[in-house]
C-alpha cells in the first residue's frame, strides 16, 4: 500500500503537468487528498506493521500523518482560491509541488531508519522552495535561496550526526541504520559519540522544526509564501523536524546520555521562547508574528520533552492542537490579504466591520493559540507545567511563564488592534473586496476541534499519543 500511495502521488502529479488545466488540476489534487486520507485510515488498521522494509506505521508517525490528512483538503481548497487568477504555469507548479511536499512529509513520518528519514526530509526542502518562490517577486527569490541554503546546511549537519551514530557499529557490521537495529546495540556505544550525534541531529533538523538556533529560515519564508503554504510550513513540516529529533531522542533514551539530552532540549526550548517573546514584542508584520508564535510553541514542545513525565503526553497533544490552530490562522491570512491588501500591522484595522467572519476566526484563533480556555492547548500547557513542578525545575518554570506572559501581551494587543482599531497609518485603502464567509468554514471546523479536545479526548487520539511515548510510560 505504501508503494501504491507513492505511485499514485507521482501519477497524479504527472497528470497535472500533462493536462495543464485548472479544472483538471483541482480534480486531481482533490483525488490526492482523498487518497491521503484513505492511506491514513489504512495505516490505523496496520498499526506497527512494516511495508517495503523501510516504512512502519508507528503510533507517532500515524498521529502526524493524521494531522497532514486532516489539513490536506482545506489546504488545497485555500490554494485553489489563492491561485485562481494566476497563469496556468504557476497554477500547475504550485499544485504539483504541494502534492510532492505532502508525499515527502508522509514518507518522513513513516520512515523507520535514519537514512530514509534523512532523504525525505531533504526532499521536502526542494518542494517547499518551489512553493515559497510561487509569487516570483524579488523578496520571494531571496527567501527561497535563504531557505534552500540554510536548510541544506542544516541537513548536512544532521548527516554528520548520522555518521557519528554509525560509529556505534563494529568494523564491517554496519548493515543498516534502522531504528530497530540501532536500538539493539545503543548501549554498546561510546557516550561521547552519542552526545555529538544528538547535538548535530538537533541543530540540523531544527531547520525543519523551526527551533532555536536554526529558526530564522522559517521566519523569512513565512513573510513571502502563499498563506496555504505557510499553514503547512508552520505545522506539518515543523512536525517532520520534531519527529526526526524525537526518534533520535527515543533511540538514545536507554543510554547514559538521557540527562544530557534533556538539558539540551530545555535550553533550546527556553531560548526559543526568549527569541519568540523578544521579536513578537516588536513585530510589525502579521505573518512574521505568527511565525514567531510557531517558534514559541516548538520551544514549549522541546521543553516538555526535556522535562519528561507528563510533559511527553503534553508535547504530542500540543503538537496536534497547534497544527490545527495555526493552520486556521494562516488560512485566514489569505482572506485578510484580499480585504486589507497588506500584512503590515500599522496598515491593518477595522477587520470586524469589514469581514466579521474572518475577524471571529482571528479572535478565536488568538484565544486558542495563547492557550486560554476553552482552548485544548490549555490542557497541554498545564501538563508541561506539571512535569516541571514534579521535577523541581522551578527556575525553568518561572522563566517559561514570564516569557509566555510577554507573548500573550504581544499577540493579544496586535490582534485586538487588527480586529477593532483604526489603522495607525492613514493609507485610505480599506475599501474591502467581497470575500464570502463560506471560505472561513474550514477554520471554524478546525477551531471547534481544538475547543472540543479541551473537554474530551477520543480514545484513538490518546492511544496514538500513548503509543508514541510508551517507552517512557
Amino acid at each position: 500500500m505504501v508503494l501504491l500511495f507513492f505511485s499514485a502521488s507521482v501519477f497524479l502529479s504527472l497528470l497535472i503537468l500533462l493536462f495543464r488545466n485548472k479544472i483538471a488540476t483541482m480534480i486531481f489534487s482533490s483525488i490526492y487528498a482523498l487518497i491521503l486520507i484513505g492511506f491514513t485510515i489504512y495505516g490505523w488498521t496496520k498499526l506497527n506493521d512494516t511495508e517495503l522494509s523501510y516504512f512502519t506505521f508507528s503510533s507517532a508517525g500515524l498521529l502526524l500523518l493524521a494531522i497532514l490528512a486532516l489539513l490536506s483538503l482545506p489546504t488545497f481548497y485555500h490554494g485553489f482560491i489563492y491561485t485562481s487568477g494566476e497563469e496556468i504555469k504557476k497554477h500547475t507548479i504550485y499544485h504539483v509541488a504541494m502534492i510532492l511536499l505532502m508525499t515527502f512529509m508522509a514518507g518522513a513520518y513513516l520512515a523507520n531508519g535514519m537514512t530514509i528519514l534523512w532523504i525525505f526530509v531533504e526532499a521536502t526542502t526542494l518542494a517547499v522552495a518551489a512553493l515559497i518562490y510561487h509569487d516570483r517577486t524579488e523578496a520571494s527569490l531571496e527567501a527561497t535561496w535563504k531557505y534552500v541554503f540554510i536548510c541544506s546546511t542544516g541537513i548536512a549537519i544532521a548527516y554528520l550526526g548520522i555518521l557519528f551514530m554509525s560509529f556505534i557499529y563494529g568494523r564491517g557490521d554496519a548493515a543498516n541504520l534502522s531504528f530497530e537495529t540501532l536500538g539493539g546495540i545503543i548501549n554498546q556505544a561510546d557516550p561521547l559519540y552519542l552526545k555529538i550525534a544528538f547535538i548535530f541531529v538537533l541543530v540540523g533538523f531544527s531547520t525543519k522544526m523551526g527551533l532555536f538556533p536554526m529558526h530564522t529560515v522559517t521566519i523569512d519564508a513565512h513573510s513571502v509564501a502563499p498563506p496555504p503554504v505557510s499553514a503547512l510550513i508552520s505545522t506539518t513540516l515543523m512536525n517532520v523536524g520534531f519527529l526526526s529529533i524525537f526518534r533520535v531522542y527515543t533511540l538514545f533514551s536507554s543510554s547514559s546520555i538521557l540527562g544530557f539530552m534533556n538539558h539540551v532540549l530545555i535550553l533550546s526550548g527556553v531560548l526559543s521562547l526568549l527569541v519568540s517573546a523578544g521579536y513578537m514584542l516588536k513585530a510589525r508584520h502579521l505573518k512574521r508574528m505568527l511565525a514567531y508564535s510557531s517558534l514559541e510553541n516548538m520551544g514549549l514542545i522541546a521543553t516538555a520533552i526535556g522535562a519528561g513525565g507528563a510533559g511527553y503526553y503534553g508535547a504530542f497533544l500540543l503538537l496536534f492542537l497547534h497544527s490545527l490552530t495555526k493552520s486556521s490562522l494562516f488560512y485566514q491570512m489569505g482572506q485578510l490579504s484580499r480585504i486589507l491588501r497588506t500584512f503590515r500591522l500599522d496598515d491593518c484595522g477595522r477587520y470586524m466591520s469589514l469581514y466579521p467572519a474572518g475577524a471571529m476566526v482571528l479572535l478565536l484563533g488568538m484565544i486558542f493559540i495563547l492557550a486560554i480556555p476553552p482552548s485544548g492547548l490549555f490542557i497541554s500547557e498545564i501538563m508541561i507545567f506539571r512535569s516541571l513542578v514534579f521535577n523541581g525545575q522551578w527556575i525553568i518554570l518561572a522563566m517559561v511563564i514570564i516569557l509566555l506572559c510577554f507573548i500573550i501581551y504581544a499577540m493579544s494587543t496586535r490582534f485586538m488592534h487588527i480586529i477593532f482599531s483604526d489603522p495607525r497609518s492613514d493609507t485610505g485603502q480599506l475599501t474591502a473586496t467581497s470575500v464570502s464567509p463560506v471560505e472561513s468554514i474550514s477554520q471554524f471546523i478546525l477551531l471547534s476541534i481544538v475547543a472540543g479536545l479541551c473537554f474530551y479526548q477520543p480514545q484513538v487520539l490518546t492511544d496514538l499519543i500513548n503509543g508514541s511515548i510508551q517507552l517512557f510510560l
